[in-house]
C-alpha cells in the first residue's frame, strides 16, 4: 500500500524543525526577493550533490569543504539569486565564507553549520553589504509559514516557484520530506538541478542519507534536461534534523523513504521542466530495448538536446526522421532496422510511426496533432532484446528561449 501524501502546497518548512525568511536585499530590482534562509532548530545530518562543471562557484567549493569536515551537525542555508558567486576567484571564496560567518553570527551557532548556495550572474562580486545587511534583516523573521516565500526568493528566470512537500508513515511514525528548487535555463543535470534544498524531519545518519539521495536524484533531477548546459552553481541539498523523533534505520523505512523521496524529486524536477525558459511543451522522451540503462540514458538524453529535435517540438512538426538522426550519434551501437518508434498523449504508444525500421502508413495530420499538444511522450525501442530503460524529460526550443537569454544580463 503506498503510505506517501503529496500536499502540493508544502514546502522546504513542512517538516518539523523548520523554518525560512525570504528577503528584498537589494540584489534584485523594484525589491524584489533575492534572498532566503533555511534554518533548522536542531542539528541536521546533511547530504549534498554538486555540478560536474570544471568551472564552479565559489559557494560549491567552500559547501564541499564544509561536509567534508561536518555532516551532522548542520543548522542553517543561505542562498541568494541574482548573483552566482562563479568565476570570482578568491574574494569569491571569502565572501562566500563570509556569509557562512554572518549567518552563524546572527543565528548563534557556528560557521560550520551554515551552507551558502547562490545563482543568477556568473562572473560579478556579491556586493557584501547588501548581503549582510539581508540576512541581519531578514533572520528576526524566520518562520514556519515562509516556506513558499523562500522558494520564491531563490528565483532566477523561473515564472513561478517551486515547492511541495510528502508525508509517509512509516514504521515508526509519520515523518515528512519536503523541498524547493528553481532552475529555468543554463539546465542540463550531471547531478541534481541549478539549486534545491530538501529538508526532513526524520532521524537518518549521514551514509543512509548519501544513498537515499543519489538513487532519487539519479531517478529525477539527472533525468531532465532544458537546453543542454549544465550550471557552474548546480546544487541539491538534503537535510534530516529527526524532529520527529521516528528514525530511518530498519529496510522498511529505509525503502518507505526512498519512495517518497524519489515521489518528491520527481515532481520538483517535472515543475523545473514545464518552467524551462521559453518552454511551450513538456516531452517524455522513453527508450527501451537498450543493453543497459546507461545505453537507454545517452540516447534519450542526445535526442532530448538536439536542436534540431527541440525546435520540432516547438513548431509541432512531426518530423521523426530528426528523432532518429539524434539517437544513431549518440554514440551506442545498434540496429536500426530494428527501431520502433510510437508518440501519443495519454501513452506513448498511441501512433506508431517506423515499425523494424522502417515508416508505417500512419497519416501525417495525427502525428501533427500528437507534436501540437503541450504535453506528449516518445517512445523509442531499439529492438535489440535488452533490458535497458530510461526515461528523460525535456522541452521545446522557442524563440522565447533566445529572447530570455540575450538579454539575461540585462
Amino acid at each position: 500500500m503506498d503510505q506517501t501524501q503529496v500536499a502540493m502546497m508544502g514546502s522546504v518548512t513542512s517538516p518539523l524543525g523548520f523554518t525560512a525568511v525570504a528577503h528584498a536585499a537589494g540584489l534584485k530590482k523594484e525589491n524584489q526577493l533575492d534572498l532566503a534562509l533555511v534554518v533548522s532548530e536542531h542539528a541536521c545530518s546533511c547530504v549534498a550533490m554538486f555540478t560536474k562543471n570544471q568551472v564552479v562557484a565559489a559557494p560549491v567549493i567552500v559547501d564541499r569543504e564544509t561536509l567534508a569536515q561536518n555532516s551532522s551537525q548542520l543548522r542553517a542555508v543561505v542562498i541568494n539569486s541574482k548573483n552566482a558567486n562563479a568565476c570570482t576567484g578568491d574574494p569569491g571564496l571569502a565572501n562566500a565564507r563570509a556569509t557562512q560567518q554572518i549567518a552563524a553570527d546572527v543565528l548563534g551557532c557556528q560557521p560550520e553549520q551554515v551552507l551558502v548556495l547562490s545563482t543568477g550572474v556568473i562572473g560579478v562580486q556579491l556586493p557584501m553589504d547588501k548581503l549582510e545587511a539581508g540576512i541581519l534583516a531578514g533572520a528576526v523573521g524566520l518562520s514556519r509559514e515562509n516556506g513558499r516565500l523562500a522558494a520564491e526568493a531563490i528565483m532566477t528566470t523561473d515564472t513561478h516557484p517551486k515547492h511541495l512537500a510528502v508525508t509517509v508513515n512509516l514504521p515508526g511514525g509519520m515523518v515528512t520530506i519536503g523541498g524547493m528548487a528553481k532552475g529555468s535555463g543554463m539546465l542540463h543535470p550531471n547531478m541534481a538541478t541549478m539549486l534545491s534544498v530538501l529538508t526532513t524531519d526524520a532521524a537518518v545518519a549521514p551514509d543512509v542519507l548519501d544513498g537515499l539521495l543519489r538513487t532519487a536524484v539519479n531517478r529525477s533531477f539527472n533525468r531532465i534536461s532544458i537546453d543542454g548546459d549544465t550550471s557552474t552553481n548546480d546544487t541539491i541539498l538534503l537535510l534530516a534534523n529527526g524532529a520527529s523523533g521516528t528514525a530511518v534505520a530498519d529496510p522498511d523505512s529505509i525503502a518507505q523513504f526512498g519512495t517518497a523521496l524519489n515521489q518528491l524529486c520527481t515532481k520538483l524536477a517535472h515543475m523545473i521542466v514545464r518552467d524551462g525558459e521559453g518552454a511551450t511543451k513538456f516531452v517524455e522522451i522513453r527508450v527501451t530495448g537498450a543493453q543497459s540503462e546507461a545505453d537507454a540514458h545517452q540516447i534519450a538524453n542526445t535526442i532530448a538536446t538536439s536542436p534540431l529535435v527541440k525546435t520540432a517540438f516547438a513548431g509541432s512538426d512531426a518530423n521523426w526522421g530528426r528523432l532518429l538522426m539524434a539517437a544513431g550519434r549518440a554514440g551506442i551501437a545498434f540496429d536500426q532496422t530494428k527501431i520502433n518508434l510510437w508518440i501519443g498523449v495519454r501513452q506513448p504508444d498511441e501512433l506508431q510511426l517506423v515499425a523494424n525500421g522502417t515508416p508505417t502508413d500512419y497519416q501525417e495530420v495525427d502525428a501533427a496533432a500528437v507534436f501540437a499538444q503541450p504535453k506528449f511522450k516518445i517512445l523509442l525501442d531499439l529492438g535489440s532484446g535488452g533490458g535497458g530503460t530510461a526515461v528523460v524529460w525535456t522541452t521545446d526550443l522557442s524563440h522565447d528561449y533566445v529572447s530570455i537569454n540575450a538579454d539575461y544580463r540585462t
